[in-house]
């Protein structure tokens, strides 16, 4: 899909989920992909390795360089940018900041206040999250600076602006879009961009199993609904070729600072998903009016695709931390 760049990626946390569909998404335009994760092999594939990763990325047309790494150890972060340097000769085009480690313990304390939970949810939540994304960004910077080029996109959510999945993951959320906006100011001088990038509603391994367990009754919740329906959902490989076309986009530089919604770019790029269709962005109309109407999912598409504005999101969020 697309011409082949050429680039040298980095993609933290890519054993399953959207660090693995980033991964394919740049093997499909023939990048040199160098994957991490914590777990070599698997013979579960819901579960996810480098391994599994590696091929689907060699099949989508590139090169996978699978490299065993617990981001939250900043030594083993250190020697794989190291090692990167010193194969690539001092060459890192883009780094992909999605290594997440409070997945499974997120899904655990769903519906749970803050006070209610273990005072070490923050630390699962953003150790391996924004904290790594921080160090990761300090050693790709390093490699990047020598060549004055470079694009670091780190992975948000819509987390970042309203109310999920509580106050740890959304307080990350926002901070990972700060991180990526005051990076942006410190990186402009030396020609290295600075994106937020937001994917809609994604169908991991981890989704599919959170709506397999949502009861049938529960559904008259519109947010449950979109889980049990997966209403408007984007594969992860959606996010991969949103950012593969970021990556090849000779402008980059005046999106610096941005958060960048995968819909949008999809949309902007004539970008499809894997299975041919193209999800909406979750602040389209085509979107919120029919999840605010049961039964009119199947009418979406006669509903304009028309964004509402940001400064009307920021003013909601005022009025309401509800989604």
């Amino acid at each position: 899909m697309g011409a082949h760049i050429g680039k040298i990626a980095l993609v933290t946390g890519a054993t399953r989920g959207i660090g693995k569909g980033i991964a394919i998404g740049l093997g499909e335009v023939g990048a040199t992909v160098y994957i991490t994760g914590r777990t070599r092999e698997s013979s579960d594939e819901n579960s996810g390795s480098l391994n599994q990763t590696k091929l689907a990325v060699e099949q989508a047309g590139g090169r996978c360089i699978p490299v065993q790494v617990d981001h939250s150890n900043d030594e083993q972060v250190r020697l794989l940018f190291q090692r990167i340097d010193d194969e690539q000769k001092g060459q890192l085009d883009l780094l992909v900041n999605n290594a997440f480690s409070g997945v499974s313990l997120l899904s655990q304390t769903q519906g749970e206040p803050f006070w209610n939970c273990d005072i070490g949810l923050w630390d699962a939540v953003n150790n391996v999250g924004l904290r790594s994304h921080y160090v990761a960004s300090i050693f790709a910077t390093r490699i990047m600076k020598k060549r004055q080029q470079g694009l670091i996109c780190t992975i948000s959510s819509w987390g970042g602006l309203s109310y999920i999945f509580g106050v740890a993951y959304g307080a990350g959320k926002s901070a990972c879009d700060r991180l990526a906006a005051d990076m942006a100011v410190e990186l402009k001088s030396h020609n290295i961009a600075s994106l937020s990038i937001w994917p809609g509603i994604v169908g991991t391994e981890t989704f599919l199993t959170i709506a397999q367990k949502i009861p049938e009754e529960n559904t008259e919740n519109r947010i449950s609904r979109i889980f049990v329906e997966q209403y408007n959902w984007e594969t992860p490989l959606l996010a991969g070729r949103a950012i593969a076309a970021l990556a090849q986009e000779s402008e980059i530089m005046k999106l610096s600072g941005k958060v960048m919604i995968v819909a949008e770019v999809a949309k902007k790029y004539g970008l499809v998903d894997r299975d041919g269709n193209l999800p909406v962005s979750l602040r389209s109309l085509r979107f919120l009016v029919p999840l605010g109407v049961p039964g009119l999912q199947k009418y979406a598409h006669l509903i304009p695709d028309i964004k509402i504005p940001w400064f009307f999101l920021l003013l909601s969020r005022l009025q309401s931390p509800k989604i």
